[in-house]
């Protein structure tokens, strides 16, 4: 059987990079397949990020909301099964668990399958066991030969106390539940991104001091060759591989030069599936682990960014086609059947927030269908014979109205669903009808929706059209006058267009009635207003006015950026986003891709402090 182990940096983008879920998971062709970092919000989950087709999934999603740490981890377990049920299978769990403390409140374990250690933990409060289960960083599945910890490690910086404590509890726990297990004579397997690199073969710029992090300190300790229980999967068999690194910094482009650290890590222990009295020539990394290596072909640059790739600039030539981490992965061997069993009930597939929200938007959806056919049905109707009255109002002298040429009210035959809908379409246009009165009748003139139509569309594309660049440059904070006098122009003509005004172009005259001649307002007046107003400038004039604007721009950043001393190229410029005192300032630094020192190709090391108004810039 296979095991891979992938830190998916988000699972919805590996998703929509493989088309489906089940597409990513085949692409392993792997019995169990371990994710961390999904990024995924409990309430978040549906069934197609955490469902597909044989496949069974258990996972574990952040609980607390703490700033900065919400849909932050995550870890999912997926088990390619030919049978949920009464299987055989050693893929297919026979119970699981989320967190790995035994507090949690979906936990499935039995003292059985899982035996208490609490009276180990007494020096942790109730508090400190559940917080390092509430960020979503374990998923415990037992499969009968052996338990598999599917583990996603908190990361923490050299000076931050508060996750450095955390992480202290967070491994001092995990290894007290390690130890249960194995006292009863349980198999073990860890894996996942455990945020260590153990030894300096495992870090491309390991200095001097490497070996002084504690929590290299207690990796090596827990390891065999150092008197501990567990195996370095992947150094057991590789033990002189150099370079083997399955996680590389984003912003720095380290890729490229494959800078990175081995983070990712397969971990074992307990004794042999042989039933041999030979301890020495007997054990399970000896008799059942056939291989274990990293698939590199997952890390890949897109084939458009490898033509020049140390030429990195700043990440802007460079994309990856997935993770920043690399999956690893391990083949197991004379792994026998395990006795008939189903899916545990914490499986995805019996978590009713999973399938309940899916049958939520499928109603959703029907009822907005329903709505949207009867609105079609009432449009119709409205087209073909029904009227849109205007509520007779007295009109002064002036020509406008009590209550707003825009009103419009439907008579109480046209009421339905589908015409309140459609009574602020009608509404729009309604302003454009104008309501004369002579003498004590009301008079009514023909509605002109399709040249308002065409009026409002040029005045939004003549609202919404590029400004000059120079605008954006000016200490006045008016805009180009020619935009202003469109924009005030249609504003005003608009406001206009419901009473009659002498100065306008009068059309043919309509009559009414009673005989007396009224004038009704020509929109072509306002399109052709526009036109004059975009004809002012063509777009040669434009494109020239643009591109000199770029070229003044470009020169003054260009100006104002440092070269490198290493390639004498333009560096990049970044801001400082730790907390501290310099939080915020920004900074150059040498452009190319983070490479090994002895690379001329790679990054040179370049770094100076961005000028700014209140302090001098600082080079270092």
């Amino acid at each position: 059987m296979k095991i891979v182990s992938y830190n998916v940096n988000g699972l919805r983008q590996r998703i929509a990079q493989f088309g489906s879920l089940r597409n990513l998971l085949n692409s392993f062709d792997a019995d169990i397949i371990c994710f961390q970092e999904t990024k995924l919000r409990r309430q978040e989950v549906t069934a197609d990020l955490v469902m597909a087709d044989g496949y069974e999934s258990f996972f574990s999603c952040t609980r607390t909301s703490e700033k900065g740490r919400t849909g932050y981890s995550g870890v999912i377990t997926f088990c390619r099964v030919k049978s949920a049920f009464s299987s055989k299978e050693v893929a297919l769990p026979l119970a699981a668990e989320e967190g790995f403390t035994g507090l949690m409140g979906c936990s499935q374990t039995s003292k059985d399958n899982f035996p208490s250690f609490m009276e180990d933990l007494e020096e942790f409060s109730k508090d400190e066991l559940l917080s390092v289960d509430s960020e979503g960083r374990c998923i415990v599945t037992d499969h009968s030969h052996f338990v598999l910890f599917n583990i996603y490690g908190p990361r923490a910086g050299n000076d931050d106390t508060e996750r450095i404590q955390f992480k202290q509890n967070f491994y001092r726990i995990l290894q007290k539940r390690w130890e249960s297990l194995l006292h009863q004579g349980r198999r073990i397997f860890v894996v996942g991104d455990l945020n260590i690199a153990p030894f300096a073969i495992d870090r491309c710029d390991a200095g001097p001091d490497f070996d002084n992090n504690e929590f290299r300190r207690w990796f090596k300790s827990i390891l065999l060759v150092n008197g501990g229980q567990f195996f370095d999967v992947f150094r057991a068999k590789h033990p002189d591989k150099r370079e083997a690194y399955t996680c590389w910094p984003q912003n720095t482009g380290a890729e490229v030069f494959n800078f990175g650290s081995r983070i990712d890590h397969i971990l074992c222990a307990g004794s042999c599936l042989h039933e041999s009295d030979d301890l020495q020539c007997h054990s399970f990394i000896r008799c059942h682990v056939k291989e274990c290596d990293i698939l590199t072909q997952y890390k890949r640059c897109k084939p458009e960014s490898t033509l020049r790739a140390h030429r990195w600039k700043g990440g802007r030539s460079i994309k990856l086609e997935g993770s920043d981490h690399a999956p690893v992965f391990t083949t197991l061997l004379e792994i026998p059947e395990v006795s008939l069993h189903s899916t545990p009930s914490l499986s995805a597939r019996y978590v009713p927030m999973v399938h309940g929200i899916q049958q939520t938007l499928v109603l959703m959806k029907r009822r907005v269908s329903e709505q949207m056919k009867s609105c079609k049905m009432a449009h119709e109707d409205i087209s073909m014979g029904s009227t849109c009255e205007r509520v007779l109002e007295p009109v002064d002298k002036a020509g406008s109205s009590a209550t707003g040429p825009s009103e419009c009210h439907f008579s109480p035959s046209q009421g339905s669903e589908g015409s309140f809908l459609e009574s602020n379409e009608l509404s729009k246009g309604s302003s454009q009808e104008t309501v004369a009165k002579s003498g004590n009748e009301y008079l009514y003139e023909k509605p002109i929706t399709r040249q308002c139509n065409e009026s409002k569309k040029k005045a939004r594309n003549s609202q919404w059209s590029q400004l000059s660049l120079r605008s954006f440059f000016q200490k006045s904070t008016n805009l180009d006058n020619g935009v202003n006098d469109s924009c005030a122009n249609y504003s005003n003509n608009q406001a206009e267009c419901s009473q009659p005004d002498p100065h306008l172009h009068k059309t043919p005259a309509v009559f009414d009635h009673s005989g007396t001649k009224q004038y009704e307002l020509d929109t072509d007046a306002c399109d052709q207003d526009f036109a004059e107003l975009n004809d002012s400038s063509t777009k040669e004039e434009k494109s020239n006015v643009a591109s000199l604007e770029w070229q003044r721009i470009q020169q003054l950043m260009q100006n104002s950026i440092p070269l490198c001393k290493g390639h004498k190229e333009p560096c990049i410029a970044r801001v400082v986003k730790k907390q501290g005192p310099n939080f915020g300032r920004r900074f150059y630094v040498c452009a190319r891709a983070e490479g090994p020192a002895s690379n001329p190709e790679a990054n040179c090391g370049y770094f100076k402090w961005a000028a700014s108004k209140s302090s001098k810039s600082r080079n270092k």
